[in-house]
């Protein structure tokens, strides 16, 4: 079954984790990892890797360089990732868990942690989590879709961001997105407990 069908699929049984029946458009993709210093030896972090087009795209970026962990929620999109790229370490899990599954597998820091996570998985402080777990020169990127931007869940996702970071900015637009989107991109953590 293609990857577009599992996603119809798991977003027909859990439309609140699953957030969408659409994957990311390479665009989009593009959009989210071009703010990334991905060095020589980069550890990142992905939260929300559903069928996996920026596990994809990070797969080729790095080039068998560093290492990459990928967090899914849903069971059978998380195995698929899994089975595709066994070089990536792919946990189902929730990302609110993120700490835990760093310590999991020896990570203290990371380079970018790059989300895909929907307002609505955002019950968990997601902006408190990436800045904890960045090293002070780390990246993190996150989608925000445009039909959403004015709700109250995305305008408190975007001042968590702004709280955590001190240097925040708003990609433009990505219309070739199926729905429109645009990316916060978060540079410089401030410290704080998490």
């Amino acid at each position: 079954m293609s990857d577009r069908h599992v996603l119809f699929r798991e977003f027909l049984r859990a439309p609140t984790r699953v957030a969408t029946v659409t994957a990311s458009s390479d665009a989009l993709v593009a959009a989210m990892l071009a703010p990334l210093d991905l060095g020589d030896d980069p550890t990142v972090v992905e939260l929300g890797a559903g069928t996996g087009r920026v596990t994809d795209a990070l797969v080729a970026r790095l080039g068998g360089r560093g290492r990459h962990v990928a967090v899914e929620l849903n069971p059978e999109l998380a195995r698929r990732l899994a089975a595709r790229h066994p070089g990536v370490t792919v946990v189902c899990a929730d990302a609110g868990r993120l700490p835990g599954v760093l310590r999991e597998h020896g990570i203290d820091r990371v380079d970018a942690v790059s989300s895909l996570l929907p307002w609505i998985a955002w019950h968990a402080p997601i902006a408190d989590l990436a800045a904890a777990a960045l090293t002070p020169t780390g990246t993190f990127t996150q989608v925000t879709l445009l039909p959403t931007t004015w709700m109250p869940p995305a305008r408190r996702q975007e001042h968590a961001v702004r709280a955590r970071f001190a240097e925040v900015s708003l990609s433009r637009p990505v219309w070739a997105n199926l729905p429109p989107a645009r990316v916060l991109v978060a540079r410089r953590p401030r410290p704080g407990t998490t």
